[in-house]
Protein backbone atom coordinates (compact mmCIF):
# COMPACT_ATOMS: atom_id res chain seq x y z
CA UNK A 1 0.00 0.00 0.00
CA UNK A 2 1.58 3.28 -1.46
CA UNK A 3 -0.47 6.50 0.27
CA UNK A 4 0.67 9.83 -0.93
CA UNK A 5 -0.51 13.58 -0.07
CA UNK A 6 -1.41 16.11 -2.76
CA UNK A 7 -3.68 19.41 -3.23
CA UNK A 8 -7.12 18.78 -4.20
CA UNK A 9 -8.73 20.20 -7.03
CA UNK A 10 -11.88 18.84 -6.03
CA UNK A 11 -13.08 17.56 -2.79
CA UNK A 12 -14.99 13.81 -4.04
CA UNK A 13 -13.95 9.93 -3.33
CA UNK A 14 -13.22 7.57 -6.09
CA UNK A 15 -11.87 3.98 -6.22
CA UNK A 16 -11.03 2.10 -9.26
CA UNK A 17 -7.88 0.95 -11.54
CA UNK A 18 -5.53 3.12 -12.61
CA UNK A 19 -4.69 4.45 -16.14
CA UNK A 20 -0.82 5.54 -16.06
CA UNK A 21 -0.01 8.33 -19.07
CA UNK A 22 3.40 7.62 -18.84
CA UNK A 23 5.23 10.02 -21.71
CA UNK A 24 8.73 10.08 -20.74
CA UNK A 25 9.71 6.22 -20.18
CA UNK A 26 10.48 5.51 -24.04
CA UNK A 27 13.23 7.37 -25.71
CA UNK A 28 13.65 7.99 -29.10
CA UNK A 29 16.20 6.35 -30.95
CA UNK A 30 18.71 7.70 -32.94
CA UNK A 31 19.39 6.52 -36.59
CA UNK A 32 21.22 7.02 -39.09
CA UNK A 33 19.60 7.59 -42.88
CA UNK A 34 20.62 7.90 -46.58
CA UNK A 35 17.63 9.06 -48.58
CA UNK A 36 17.29 12.50 -46.89
CA UNK A 37 14.26 13.42 -49.04
CA UNK A 38 12.58 10.63 -48.03
CA UNK A 39 12.55 11.32 -44.71
CA UNK A 40 11.40 14.92 -45.10
CA UNK A 41 8.50 13.47 -46.76
CA UNK A 42 7.72 11.18 -43.70
CA UNK A 43 8.00 14.26 -41.48
CA UNK A 44 5.58 15.99 -44.04
CA UNK A 45 3.41 13.54 -43.83
CA UNK A 46 3.34 13.16 -40.24
CA UNK A 47 2.72 17.34 -39.63
CA UNK A 48 -0.30 17.25 -41.91
CA UNK A 49 -1.81 14.43 -39.78
CA UNK A 50 -0.80 15.98 -36.97
CA UNK A 51 -2.88 19.28 -38.33
CA UNK A 52 -5.48 17.36 -39.00
CA UNK A 53 -5.19 15.34 -35.48
CA UNK A 54 -5.79 18.77 -33.77
CA UNK A 55 -8.61 20.19 -35.92
CA UNK A 56 -10.74 17.03 -35.00
CA UNK A 57 -9.67 17.88 -31.68
CA UNK A 58 -10.60 21.56 -31.74
CA UNK A 59 -13.92 20.46 -33.01
CA UNK A 60 -14.51 18.12 -30.09
CA UNK A 61 -13.36 20.99 -27.49
CA UNK A 62 -15.72 23.53 -28.85
CA UNK A 63 -18.66 20.73 -28.25
CA UNK A 64 -17.23 20.10 -24.77
CA UNK A 65 -15.73 23.35 -23.62
CA UNK A 66 -16.49 26.26 -25.42
CA UNK A 67 -14.49 27.96 -28.54
CA UNK A 68 -12.10 30.17 -26.42
CA UNK A 69 -10.67 26.83 -24.32
CA UNK A 70 -10.52 25.26 -27.62
CA UNK A 71 -8.32 27.87 -29.62
CA UNK A 72 -5.74 26.07 -28.12
CA UNK A 73 -5.83 23.47 -30.76
CA UNK A 74 -5.73 26.12 -33.29
CA UNK A 75 -2.64 27.89 -31.39
CA UNK A 76 -1.12 24.01 -32.05
CA UNK A 77 -1.79 24.03 -35.50
CA UNK A 78 -0.18 27.03 -35.83
CA UNK A 79 2.93 26.06 -33.96
CA UNK A 80 3.57 23.15 -36.55
CA UNK A 81 3.87 25.56 -39.34
CA UNK A 82 6.16 27.76 -37.37
CA UNK A 83 9.28 28.41 -39.90
CA UNK A 84 12.32 28.11 -36.81
CA UNK A 85 11.01 25.28 -35.40
CA UNK A 86 10.55 23.64 -38.59
CA UNK A 87 14.02 24.85 -40.65
CA UNK A 88 15.67 23.11 -37.23
CA UNK A 89 14.41 20.09 -37.80
CA UNK A 90 15.02 19.81 -41.39
CA UNK A 91 18.66 20.82 -40.86
CA UNK A 92 19.19 18.12 -38.45
CA UNK A 93 17.83 16.12 -40.69
CA UNK A 94 20.20 17.08 -43.99
CA UNK A 95 23.26 18.14 -42.19
CA UNK A 96 23.63 15.24 -39.67
CA UNK A 97 21.29 12.22 -41.41
CA UNK A 98 19.50 11.48 -39.33
CA UNK A 99 15.77 10.34 -38.45
CA UNK A 100 12.85 12.43 -38.24
CA UNK A 101 11.42 11.19 -34.94
CA UNK A 102 15.38 11.46 -33.32
CA UNK A 103 15.49 15.33 -35.13
CA UNK A 104 11.96 16.33 -34.01
CA UNK A 105 12.28 15.27 -30.10
CA UNK A 106 15.85 17.13 -30.12
CA UNK A 107 14.31 19.95 -31.32
CA UNK A 108 11.17 19.68 -29.46
CA UNK A 109 12.99 19.49 -26.40
CA UNK A 110 15.45 22.55 -27.24
CA UNK A 111 12.64 24.93 -27.83
CA UNK A 112 10.85 24.03 -24.73
CA UNK A 113 13.90 24.89 -22.96
CA UNK A 114 14.33 28.01 -24.61
CA UNK A 115 10.91 28.76 -23.53
CA UNK A 116 10.67 27.58 -19.85
CA UNK A 117 14.11 29.89 -19.14
CA UNK A 118 12.19 33.37 -20.51
CA UNK A 119 11.28 36.02 -18.03
CA UNK A 120 7.81 36.25 -19.92
CA UNK A 121 5.21 34.16 -18.04
CA UNK A 122 3.43 33.60 -20.83
CA UNK A 123 6.00 32.73 -23.19
CA UNK A 124 6.87 30.23 -20.51
CA UNK A 125 3.97 28.66 -20.66
CA UNK A 126 4.41 27.84 -24.77
CA UNK A 127 7.44 25.24 -23.54
CA UNK A 128 4.35 22.81 -22.78
CA UNK A 129 2.81 23.48 -26.22
CA UNK A 130 6.22 22.38 -28.03
CA UNK A 131 6.26 19.21 -26.14
CA UNK A 132 2.68 18.53 -26.92
CA UNK A 133 3.12 19.14 -30.53
CA UNK A 134 6.38 17.65 -30.94
CA UNK A 135 5.44 14.32 -29.18
CA UNK A 136 2.70 14.28 -31.20
CA UNK A 137 4.90 14.41 -34.18
CA UNK A 138 6.94 11.71 -32.95
CA UNK A 139 3.85 9.60 -32.47
CA UNK A 140 2.61 9.55 -35.98
CA UNK A 141 6.27 8.67 -36.99
CA UNK A 142 6.58 5.80 -34.94
CA UNK A 143 3.11 4.99 -36.02
CA UNK A 144 1.19 4.90 -32.37
CA UNK A 145 -2.26 5.64 -32.15
CA UNK A 146 -3.52 8.50 -30.00
CA UNK A 147 -5.57 8.01 -26.74
CA UNK A 148 -8.89 6.35 -28.04
CA UNK A 149 -11.75 7.15 -26.00
CA UNK A 150 -13.60 4.33 -27.09
CA UNK A 151 -11.34 1.34 -25.88
CA UNK A 152 -10.25 3.39 -22.37
CA UNK A 153 -12.23 1.57 -19.34
CA UNK A 154 -13.93 3.76 -16.45
CA UNK A 155 -9.96 5.00 -14.86
CA UNK A 156 -8.42 6.90 -12.71
CA UNK A 157 -5.88 8.85 -14.44
CA UNK A 158 -1.86 9.31 -13.10
CA UNK A 159 0.34 11.50 -15.08
CA UNK A 160 3.35 13.47 -14.94
CA UNK A 161 1.11 16.69 -16.06
CA UNK A 162 -1.84 16.56 -18.55
CA UNK A 163 -2.15 18.44 -21.64
CA UNK A 164 -5.49 19.51 -23.19
CA UNK A 165 -4.96 17.77 -26.11
CA UNK A 166 -4.80 14.65 -23.68
CA UNK A 167 -7.39 15.49 -21.50
CA UNK A 168 -10.18 16.70 -24.31
CA UNK A 169 -9.28 12.87 -26.10
CA UNK A 170 -10.50 11.00 -23.13
CA UNK A 171 -14.32 10.24 -22.34
CA UNK A 172 -15.04 12.33 -19.60
CA UNK A 173 -17.93 9.96 -18.84
CA UNK A 174 -15.18 7.41 -18.02
CA UNK A 175 -12.92 9.63 -15.76
CA UNK A 176 -12.87 8.47 -12.26
CA UNK A 177 -10.52 10.85 -10.90
CA UNK A 178 -7.52 12.92 -11.86
CA UNK A 179 -4.09 12.34 -10.29
CA UNK A 180 -0.85 14.38 -11.07
CA UNK A 181 3.01 15.03 -10.14
CA UNK A 182 2.71 18.58 -11.39
CA UNK A 183 0.26 20.74 -12.39
CA UNK A 184 -1.55 23.66 -11.34
CA UNK A 185 -5.18 24.75 -9.61
CA UNK A 186 -5.89 26.94 -12.96
CA UNK A 187 -4.85 24.14 -15.44
CA UNK A 188 -7.33 22.72 -17.99
CA UNK A 189 -7.34 19.72 -15.93
CA UNK A 190 -8.34 21.74 -13.12
CA UNK A 191 -11.02 23.37 -14.43
CA UNK A 192 -12.34 20.28 -16.28
CA UNK A 193 -12.62 18.27 -12.91
CA UNK A 194 -14.33 21.30 -11.13
CA UNK A 195 -17.19 21.27 -13.63
CA UNK A 196 -17.91 17.83 -14.03
CA UNK A 197 -17.42 17.07 -10.01
CA UNK A 198 -14.62 14.69 -10.12
CA UNK A 199 -12.18 14.01 -7.34
CA UNK A 200 -8.56 15.76 -8.63
CA UNK A 201 -5.40 16.23 -6.72
CA UNK A 202 -2.30 17.91 -8.10
CA UNK A 203 1.04 17.90 -6.77
CA UNK A 204 1.06 14.18 -5.88
CA UNK A 205 5.14 13.60 -4.96
CA UNK A 206 4.93 10.01 -6.38
CA UNK A 207 6.94 7.92 -8.45
CA UNK A 208 5.71 7.03 -11.81
CA UNK A 209 7.52 4.40 -11.94
CA UNK A 210 6.30 2.72 -9.24
CA UNK A 211 2.66 2.90 -10.57
CA UNK A 212 1.43 1.11 -13.42
CA UNK A 213 -1.87 0.88 -15.16
CA UNK A 214 -4.20 -1.42 -14.06
CA UNK A 215 -3.34 -1.13 -9.95
CA UNK A 216 -6.18 -0.35 -7.31
CA UNK A 217 -6.54 3.44 -6.04
CA UNK A 218 -8.31 5.24 -3.97
CA UNK A 219 -8.65 9.20 -4.54
CA UNK A 220 -9.89 11.16 -1.13
CA UNK A 221 -9.90 14.86 -2.71
CA UNK A 222 -11.42 15.58 0.77
CA UNK A 223 -8.56 14.99 2.28
CA UNK A 224 -6.09 15.19 -0.28
CA UNK A 225 -4.55 11.71 -0.52
CA UNK A 226 -4.23 9.36 -3.12
CA UNK A 227 -3.63 5.33 -1.65
CA UNK A 228 -2.41 2.96 -4.36
CA UNK A 229 -2.94 -1.08 -3.60
CA UNK A 230 -4.91 -0.02 -0.97
CA UNK A 231 -5.60 -3.18 1.96
CA UNK A 232 -9.32 -4.80 2.42
CA UNK A 233 -9.95 -2.43 5.21
CA UNK A 234 -8.90 0.73 2.98
CA UNK A 235 -10.83 -0.41 0.39
CA UNK A 236 -14.28 -1.26 2.39
CA UNK A 237 -13.53 2.02 4.22
CA UNK A 238 -13.62 4.06 0.89
CA UNK A 239 -16.49 1.98 -0.74
CA UNK A 240 -18.42 3.29 2.47
CA UNK A 241 -17.65 6.69 2.15
CA UNK A 242 -18.70 6.73 -1.44
CA UNK A 243 -22.05 5.07 -0.79
CA UNK A 244 -22.32 7.84 1.28
CA UNK A 245 -21.21 10.45 -1.05
CA UNK A 246 -23.68 9.19 -3.89
CA UNK A 247 -26.77 9.33 -1.20
CA UNK A 248 -25.76 13.07 -0.18
CA UNK A 249 -25.61 13.86 -4.26
CA UNK A 250 -29.04 12.33 -4.52
CA UNK A 251 -30.15 14.54 -1.75
CA UNK A 252 -28.82 17.18 -3.38
CA UNK A 253 -30.62 16.29 -6.66
CA UNK A 254 -34.14 16.56 -4.70
CA UNK A 255 -33.20 20.10 -4.30
CA UNK A 256 -33.32 20.96 -7.73
CA UNK A 257 -36.39 23.32 -8.28
CA UNK A 258 -36.15 24.88 -4.82
CA UNK A 259 -35.90 28.13 -3.52
CA UNK A 260 -32.34 29.05 -1.82
CA UNK A 261 -33.76 30.55 1.20
CA UNK A 262 -33.20 30.13 4.82
CA UNK A 263 -36.01 28.63 7.24
CA UNK A 264 -36.03 32.02 9.04
CA UNK A 265 -37.62 33.33 5.10
CA UNK A 266 -33.64 35.05 4.18
CA UNK A 267 -33.79 34.43 0.54
CA UNK A 268 -30.21 34.21 -1.05
CA UNK A 269 -29.91 34.56 -5.13
CA UNK A 270 -27.60 31.67 -6.02
CA UNK A 271 -25.77 32.00 -8.96
CA UNK A 272 -22.90 30.21 -11.16
CA UNK A 273 -19.24 31.10 -12.66
CA UNK A 274 -18.88 29.64 -15.87
CA UNK A 275 -15.43 30.42 -18.46
CA UNK A 276 -16.71 30.01 -21.69
CA UNK A 277 -20.25 29.18 -23.45
CA UNK A 278 -20.81 25.27 -23.40
CA UNK A 279 -20.17 25.79 -19.32
CA UNK A 280 -23.62 26.59 -19.57
CA UNK A 281 -24.76 22.80 -19.38
CA UNK A 282 -22.85 22.97 -15.76
CA UNK A 283 -24.67 25.76 -14.65
CA UNK A 284 -28.12 24.40 -15.99
CA UNK A 285 -27.10 20.78 -14.68
CA UNK A 286 -26.61 21.76 -10.60
CA UNK A 287 -29.86 24.09 -10.92
CA UNK A 288 -28.17 27.30 -10.42
CA UNK A 289 -30.50 30.70 -10.58
CA UNK A 290 -28.47 32.08 -12.87
CA UNK A 291 -24.54 33.17 -14.09
CA UNK A 292 -23.12 35.46 -11.57
CA UNK A 293 -19.76 35.51 -13.41
CA UNK A 294 -19.41 34.86 -17.04
CA UNK A 295 -15.39 35.70 -17.69
CA UNK A 296 -15.60 36.99 -20.76
CA UNK A 297 -11.24 37.25 -20.87
CA UNK A 298 -11.57 33.62 -22.32
CA UNK A 299 -12.73 34.23 -25.20
CA UNK A 300 -9.43 36.10 -25.70
CA UNK A 301 -7.01 33.95 -24.26
CA UNK A 302 -5.36 30.67 -26.25
CA UNK A 303 -5.60 33.02 -29.69
CA UNK A 304 -3.40 35.06 -31.75
CA UNK A 305 -5.86 37.88 -32.33
CA UNK A 306 -8.57 39.16 -30.90
CA UNK A 307 -11.91 38.19 -31.18
CA UNK A 308 -14.07 40.34 -33.18
CA UNK A 309 -17.33 41.93 -32.40
CA UNK A 310 -19.24 39.21 -34.19
CA UNK A 311 -17.77 36.36 -32.63
CA UNK A 312 -18.58 37.91 -28.90
CA UNK A 313 -22.31 38.88 -30.09
CA UNK A 314 -22.74 35.07 -30.73
CA UNK A 315 -21.10 33.89 -27.40
CA UNK A 316 -23.09 36.06 -25.36
CA UNK A 317 -26.01 35.81 -27.27
CA UNK A 318 -26.03 32.07 -26.79
CA UNK A 319 -25.61 32.15 -23.01
CA UNK A 320 -28.28 34.78 -22.75
CA UNK A 321 -30.49 32.42 -25.17
CA UNK A 322 -30.18 28.98 -23.02
CA UNK A 323 -30.15 31.05 -19.90
CA UNK A 324 -33.95 31.90 -20.59
CA UNK A 325 -35.16 34.68 -18.33
CA UNK A 326 -32.10 33.96 -15.67
CA UNK A 327 -29.92 36.90 -14.94
CA UNK A 328 -26.14 36.14 -16.90
CA UNK A 329 -23.95 38.39 -15.37
CA UNK A 330 -21.15 39.12 -18.03
CA UNK A 331 -17.93 40.66 -16.75
CA UNK A 332 -15.79 42.89 -19.16
CA UNK A 333 -12.27 41.95 -20.12
CA UNK A 334 -10.14 41.21 -17.52
CA UNK A 335 -7.14 40.58 -18.85
CA UNK A 336 -3.37 41.07 -17.44
CA UNK A 337 -2.18 39.77 -13.54
CA UNK A 338 -1.41 36.33 -14.22
CA UNK A 339 -3.33 36.25 -17.30
CA UNK A 340 -1.33 37.61 -20.20
CA UNK A 341 -1.98 37.38 -23.72
CA UNK A 342 0.97 37.98 -26.23
CA UNK A 343 -1.30 40.03 -28.91
CA UNK A 344 -2.48 42.61 -25.86
CA UNK A 345 1.15 43.77 -26.81
CA UNK A 346 1.31 44.38 -22.97
CA UNK A 347 4.72 46.02 -21.42
CA UNK A 348 6.88 43.85 -18.77
CA UNK A 349 5.68 44.88 -15.59
CA UNK A 350 8.03 44.10 -11.66
CA UNK A 351 4.38 43.15 -10.41
CA UNK A 352 1.91 42.59 -12.51
CA UNK A 353 -0.47 41.95 -10.52
CA UNK A 354 -0.94 46.16 -9.06
CA UNK A 355 -0.38 46.76 -12.65
CA UNK A 356 -1.66 47.67 -16.11
CA UNK A 357 -4.64 45.50 -16.54
CA UNK A 358 -8.43 44.74 -16.16
CA UNK A 359 -10.10 48.12 -16.76
CA UNK A 360 -7.15 50.28 -17.07
CA UNK A 361 -6.52 48.20 -20.43
CA UNK A 362 -10.27 48.95 -21.62
CA UNK A 363 -9.90 52.92 -20.93
CA UNK A 364 -6.56 53.26 -22.47
CA UNK A 365 -7.42 51.12 -25.87
CA UNK A 366 -11.10 52.46 -25.88
CA UNK A 367 -11.39 50.75 -29.54
CA UNK A 368 -11.15 46.89 -27.92
CA UNK A 369 -13.54 48.08 -24.59
CA UNK A 370 -16.12 49.35 -26.94
CA UNK A 371 -15.90 46.83 -29.55
CA UNK A 372 -16.98 44.23 -26.33
CA UNK A 373 -19.58 46.78 -25.41
CA UNK A 374 -21.41 47.08 -28.38
CA UNK A 375 -21.75 42.79 -28.55
CA UNK A 376 -22.75 42.88 -25.04
CA UNK A 377 -25.11 45.64 -25.65
CA UNK A 378 -26.29 43.49 -28.92
CA UNK A 379 -26.33 40.63 -27.42
CA UNK A 380 -28.52 42.44 -24.09
CA UNK A 381 -31.56 42.53 -26.72
CA UNK A 382 -31.78 38.24 -26.48
CA UNK A 383 -32.03 37.66 -22.44
CA UNK A 384 -31.29 38.81 -19.04
CA UNK A 385 -27.95 40.38 -19.41
CA UNK A 386 -26.15 42.57 -16.58
CA UNK A 387 -22.59 43.60 -17.22
CA UNK A 388 -20.12 44.27 -14.27
CA UNK A 389 -16.75 46.27 -14.43
CA UNK A 390 -13.47 45.11 -12.75
CA UNK A 391 -10.78 46.47 -10.94
CA UNK A 392 -12.83 49.87 -10.48
CA UNK A 393 -10.69 52.38 -7.81
CA UNK A 394 -13.09 55.27 -7.93
CA UNK A 395 -15.88 57.20 -9.15
CA UNK A 396 -13.66 59.25 -11.67
CA UNK A 397 -13.76 55.50 -13.29
CA UNK A 398 -17.18 54.94 -13.41
CA UNK A 399 -18.01 58.57 -14.91
CA UNK A 400 -15.11 57.76 -17.70
CA UNK A 401 -17.28 54.15 -18.45
CA UNK A 402 -20.49 55.72 -18.65
CA UNK A 403 -19.28 57.96 -21.20
CA UNK A 404 -17.74 55.52 -23.32
CA UNK A 405 -20.96 53.84 -23.13
CA UNK A 406 -22.65 56.52 -23.92
CA UNK A 407 -20.61 56.74 -27.61
CA UNK A 408 -21.47 53.18 -28.32
CA UNK A 409 -24.68 53.53 -27.82
CA UNK A 410 -24.97 56.90 -30.01
CA UNK A 411 -23.06 54.37 -32.47
CA UNK A 412 -25.66 51.49 -32.26
CA UNK A 413 -28.77 54.11 -32.71
CA UNK A 414 -26.89 55.89 -35.52
CA UNK A 415 -26.97 52.64 -37.52
CA UNK A 416 -29.97 51.23 -36.43
CA UNK A 417 -28.65 48.35 -34.85
CA UNK A 418 -31.42 47.01 -31.98
CA UNK A 419 -29.41 46.82 -28.83
CA UNK A 420 -30.09 47.24 -24.95
CA UNK A 421 -28.37 49.02 -22.45
CA UNK A 422 -28.62 46.55 -19.50
CA UNK A 423 -27.96 46.08 -15.76
CA UNK A 424 -24.59 47.67 -15.05
CA UNK A 425 -22.37 46.96 -12.16
CA UNK A 426 -18.74 47.04 -10.74
CA UNK A 427 -16.35 44.75 -8.81
CA UNK A 428 -15.26 45.54 -5.85
CA UNK A 429 -11.70 43.99 -5.90
CA UNK A 430 -9.33 46.81 -3.94
CA UNK A 431 -9.32 48.06 -0.53
CA UNK A 432 -10.20 51.88 -2.50
CA UNK A 433 -13.70 50.38 -3.95
CA UNK A 434 -14.52 49.80 0.15
CA UNK A 435 -13.52 53.04 1.44
CA UNK A 436 -15.43 54.75 -1.48
CA UNK A 437 -18.38 52.14 -1.43
CA UNK A 438 -21.20 54.94 -0.73
CA UNK A 439 -19.92 57.24 -3.49
CA UNK A 440 -19.77 54.19 -5.94
CA UNK A 441 -23.26 52.67 -4.67
CA UNK A 442 -24.74 56.07 -6.24
CA UNK A 443 -23.24 55.18 -9.82
CA UNK A 444 -23.88 51.88 -10.49
CA UNK A 445 -27.05 49.31 -10.12
CA UNK A 446 -24.98 46.49 -8.09
CA UNK A 447 -21.75 45.88 -6.49
CA UNK A 448 -20.02 42.04 -6.84
CA UNK A 449 -17.12 41.20 -4.50
CA UNK A 450 -14.00 39.49 -5.88
CA UNK A 451 -13.06 38.55 -3.02
CA UNK A 452 -9.86 36.74 -4.45
CA UNK A 453 -8.02 40.24 -5.60
CA UNK A 454 -10.01 41.80 -2.56
CA UNK A 455 -7.93 39.28 -0.15
CA UNK A 456 -4.06 39.57 -1.82
CA UNK A 457 -4.63 43.30 -2.52
CA UNK A 458 -5.26 43.93 1.36
CA UNK A 459 -2.85 41.24 3.06
CA UNK A 460 -0.19 42.83 0.69
CA UNK A 461 0.05 38.97 -0.25
CA UNK A 462 0.60 38.06 -3.87
CA UNK A 463 -1.87 35.22 -4.51
CA UNK A 464 0.04 33.71 -7.17
CA UNK A 465 3.14 32.79 -5.07
CA UNK A 466 2.72 29.81 -3.34
CA UNK A 467 5.52 30.07 -0.73
CA UNK A 468 3.30 33.01 0.72
CA UNK A 469 0.84 30.39 1.69
CA UNK A 470 1.62 30.15 5.20
CA UNK A 471 0.62 33.69 5.41
CA UNK A 472 -1.95 34.05 2.98
CA UNK A 473 -5.42 34.38 5.13
CA UNK A 474 -8.43 34.48 3.18
CA UNK A 475 -10.93 34.18 6.40
CA UNK A 476 -8.76 37.38 7.95
CA UNK A 477 -11.37 39.45 10.23
CA UNK A 478 -10.19 42.50 7.39
CA UNK A 479 -11.90 40.60 4.72
CA UNK A 480 -14.93 39.80 6.43
CA UNK A 481 -15.15 43.52 7.71
CA UNK A 482 -14.36 44.70 3.99
CA UNK A 483 -17.40 42.49 3.14
CA UNK A 484 -19.48 44.21 5.97
CA UNK A 485 -19.00 47.21 4.67
CA UNK A 486 -19.54 47.23 1.34
CA UNK A 487 -22.87 45.12 2.05
CA UNK A 488 -24.04 48.09 4.19
CA UNK A 489 -22.53 50.92 1.53
CA UNK A 490 -24.92 48.81 -1.41
CA UNK A 491 -27.85 48.34 0.65
CA UNK A 492 -28.10 52.32 1.87
CA UNK A 493 -28.35 53.71 -1.54
CA UNK A 494 -30.78 50.56 -2.45
CA UNK A 495 -28.49 48.30 -4.75
CA UNK A 496 -27.88 44.81 -4.05
CA UNK A 497 -24.32 43.38 -3.23
CA UNK A 498 -22.82 39.64 -3.76
CA UNK A 499 -19.89 37.91 -3.99
CA UNK A 500 -18.40 36.11 -7.12
CA UNK A 501 -14.91 34.77 -5.91
CA UNK A 502 -13.46 31.98 -4.48
CA UNK A 503 -14.65 32.32 -1.18
CA UNK A 504 -18.37 32.66 -2.12
CA UNK A 505 -18.02 28.94 -2.00
CA UNK A 506 -16.55 28.42 1.61
CA UNK A 507 -18.55 26.35 3.78
CA UNK A 508 -17.77 27.98 6.61
CA UNK A 509 -18.20 31.43 5.93
CA UNK A 510 -21.80 31.00 4.02
CA UNK A 511 -23.82 31.25 7.66
CA UNK A 512 -21.71 34.48 7.97
CA UNK A 513 -22.17 36.19 4.30
CA UNK A 514 -25.80 35.02 4.88
CA UNK A 515 -25.97 36.87 8.17
CA UNK A 516 -23.88 40.01 7.05
CA UNK A 517 -27.03 40.52 4.26
CA UNK A 518 -25.49 39.47 1.20
CA UNK A 519 -27.29 39.10 -1.16
CA UNK A 520 -26.20 36.68 -3.57
CA UNK A 521 -23.54 34.14 -3.73
CA UNK A 522 -21.82 32.87 -7.16
CA UNK A 523 -19.81 29.93 -6.92
CA UNK A 524 -18.84 26.95 -9.39
CA UNK A 525 -21.55 25.17 -10.63
CA UNK A 526 -20.56 21.95 -8.53
CA UNK A 527 -20.91 24.08 -5.72
CA UNK A 528 -24.52 25.24 -5.74
CA UNK A 529 -26.75 22.35 -4.52
CA UNK A 530 -24.21 22.03 -1.60
CA UNK A 531 -24.67 25.61 -0.29
CA UNK A 532 -28.79 25.15 -1.39
CA UNK A 533 -28.67 22.96 1.19
CA UNK A 534 -26.98 24.36 4.01
CA UNK A 535 -28.75 27.76 3.39
CA UNK A 536 -32.27 26.06 3.65
CA UNK A 537 -30.95 24.65 7.03
CA UNK A 538 -30.07 27.87 8.71
CA UNK A 539 -32.61 30.02 10.80
CA UNK A 540 -31.23 33.10 9.63
CA UNK A 541 -34.08 36.25 9.35
CA UNK A 542 -32.56 38.67 8.16
CA UNK A 543 -34.71 40.91 5.94
CA UNK A 544 -34.11 40.54 2.15
CA UNK A 545 -32.96 42.94 0.43
CA UNK A 546 -35.22 43.34 -2.87
CA UNK A 547 -33.43 43.13 -6.31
Amino acid sequence: MMNFSGKSVYKGIAMGKVLLLDKGGEQVKRTHIDDIEAEKKRLEEAIENGKSQLQQLYEKAVKEVGEASAAIFEVHQMMMEDEDYLDAIHNMIESEQINAEFAVAQTGDNFSDMFAAMDDEYMRARSADIKDISNRIVDNLLGKAGMSGDSMEPSIIVADDLSPSETVQMDKEKILAFVTVHGSTNSHTAILARMMNIPALIGVPMNLEEIHSGMVAIVDGVNGEVIFEPDQETCLTAMNKIKDQEEQRLLLESLKGQETITKGGRKIHLYANIGSVSDVGYVLENDAEGIGLFRSEFLYLGRDDFPTEEEQFNAYKTVAQTMGNKKVIIRTLDIGADKQVDYFNLPKEENPAMGYRAIRICLTQTDIFKTQLRALFRAAVYGNISIMYPMIISVNEVRKIKAVVAEVEKELKELGIDYKIPEQGIMIETPAAVLMGDDLAKEVDFFSIGTNDLTQYTLAIDRQNNTLDAFFDSHHPAILKMIQMVVESAHKAGIWAGICGELGADPELTEKFVEMGVDELSVSPSMVLKLRKMIRDMSTTTPDFGR
